[in-house]
């Protein structure tokens, strides 16, 4: 079982301990919901998770294997879609996804598929510099979706959607689980949490 797990995950900045000694499993099929106030150190637990930032202390692993972001494997495993994700500043919408695909290997969901569902198909010939913020969100999401995951790593996906986006991120979310994916998210948004999470993870208090 890929369970994703996290032990005894510790961070400091200098005095500041960030995060103290969190530990908590997301089975496959389960989503783990990130709960604390702005500023608890939510994201940076979720880039300790992805390997982008490393603890002071703790370790990460899924299915046993320890995660490290410079790791082929974990980059073949794992998908994620922070606020700081990079996307390929001359390639359009629909140039950028086939790309990502591609490069892990398929398996993902169809490029013209994601398009559709996120309502990104009259932006395919664009370039990400040019979206809205809240399409350059939904072109964040759209690049997990068209890769292989068996965890999928959200900070705060509902953000910058809207009704509709917010309804379509909990059935997305849904079927994630039921395919299988072990998903670790964290949320502010308490009707999403509360329709989809398996396992809440409260931080910061």
């Amino acid at each position: 079982m890929d369970s994703l797990k996290a032990e005894g995950l510790t961070r400091r900045f200098g005095n500041l301990v960030v995060l103290d000694a969190v530990t908590f499993t997301v089975e496959p099929g389960q989503v783990g919901a990130v709960l604390g106030a702005n500023g608890s150190g939510k994201t940076t637990l979720l880039r300790c998770v992805i390997g982008a930032d490393r603890p002071d202390e703790g370790v990460v692993t899924v299915g046993g294997r320890r995660i490290y972001e410079t790791d082929a494997w974990a980059r073949g495993i794992m998908a994620a879609a922070l606020d700081d994700i990079d996307f390929f500043p001359d390639l359009s919408v629909a140039e950028h996804l086939a790309l990502l695909a591609y490069a892990h290997g398929g398996g993902g969901d169809p490029v013209d598929e994601v398009l559709g569902e996120l309502g990104l198909e009259s932006a395919r010939d664009q370039l990400p510099i040019t979206l809205s913020s809240g399409q350059r969100r939904r072109l964040a999401l759209a690049s997990c979706l068209v890769r292989p995951r068996r965890v999928l790593v959200l900070d705060e996906p509902e953000q910058r959607l809207d009704v509709d986006g917010r309804a379509w991120l909990t059935d997305r979310l849904r079927r994630e689980k039921a395919a299988g994916t072990a998903v670790l998210m964290a949320s502010h948004d308490t009707e999403l949490v509360d329709a989809v999470a398996d396992v809440r993870i409260g931080i910061g208090g």
